[in-house]
């Protein structure tokens, strides 16, 4: 299972020589299983990235799983090139929530006077399903969802494949359950054993802003401590935390980790960050 980042910042894309390290777009992440499958998760701003390579690369079919409609993670939608490619299939999936369908999301989105280019003109074929309470199959890829605490809802996933897994976990305020939402150790268990946690860290205790979807990291910390997982990023990236700033909130992170006693690896997640399970 190999995970590559295109976007890890949250709410809103930002530039500047502050930013360079980790990156200014929002969520999107790149999933290729070993049967060859690829998953897009999210289509924030960095799915533009990703979009130009897999033109490429001459990928034709693949699957893009939501994990909510907040704009900044579908807002990359209308700049995403194999949506323009007539001999590309798209899978979406995802729960939409508040809306009919993501179909429906999506066209709101590429429509007027929004943008200039509506969905129905679109070239690629783009087929839709609602992620349920059963296991999704893509590939060599088991996939389990769970409801995350967050405004309007939406869902965090468990990928796994030949005895490894990822665990995905970003908007999930773990101090406040959101209507819909799960309670910390709801979240725990979800997220157990896992060999790669990426959990939602956006604040700190002096910028934390309670009821807006989004963890304290000393929260997420202690969440990726008590499920044991053996490596665990910082994720959405507050739009105004500067690279030295991120640098000390994992500093941080990682003294929290050692008074626990626990050999797990934490890091930030980086707009050019990858790794391989397996």
């Amino acid at each position: 299972m190999y995970i590559r980042c295109w976007g890890s910042r949250g709410s809103i894309p930002v530039c500047g020589a502050e930013y360079q390290r980790y990156g200014g777009d929002t969520t999107c992440l790149e999933l290729r299983a070993a049967s060859g499958d690829l998953v897009v998760i999210d289509a924030g701003s960095g799915i533009r990235r990703l979009g130009e390579k897999l033109a490429k690369e001459g990928v034709k079919r693949f699957s893009l799983l939501f994990t909510h409609a907040h704009t900044d993670h579908i807002m990359g939608v209308p700049f995403f090139a194999p949506i323009y490619q007539k001999d590309t299939h798209i899978t979406v999936y995802g729960k939409p929530y508040t809306a009919p369908s993501y179909r429906e999301i999506i066209k709101g989105i590429m429509s007027a006077p929004y943008c200039p280019v509506e969905l129905e003109t679109v070239e690629a074929g783009l087929e839709f399903a609602t992620v349920g309470e059963q296991s999704l199959r893509i590939g060599s890829l088991t996939i389990t969802s769970i409801p995350i605490s967050h405004p309007n809802g939406g869902l965090g996933y468990r990928f796994e494949e030949n005895g490894k897994s990822f665990v995905f976990l970003t908007d999930n305020e773990l101090d406040y359950r959101h209507p819909g939402g799960l309670g910390p150790d709801d979240y725990a268990k979800f997220a157990a054993g896992a060999d790669l946690l990426i959990h939602d860290a956006e604040y700190t205790a002096a910028d934390y802003s309670r009821a807006w979807g989004h963890s304290l990291m000393e929260s997420a910390v202690r969440l990726a401590v008590k499920a044991k997982a053996r490596r665990f990023g910082l994720f959405h990236i507050n739009q105004k935390r500067t690279d030295d700033e991120m640098d000390g909130m994992v500093e941080q992170a990682r003294k929290q980790v050692r008074s626990a006693r626990h050999p797990m690896e934490c890091f930030g997640v980086p707009n050019t960050w990858e790794t391989t399970l397996g």
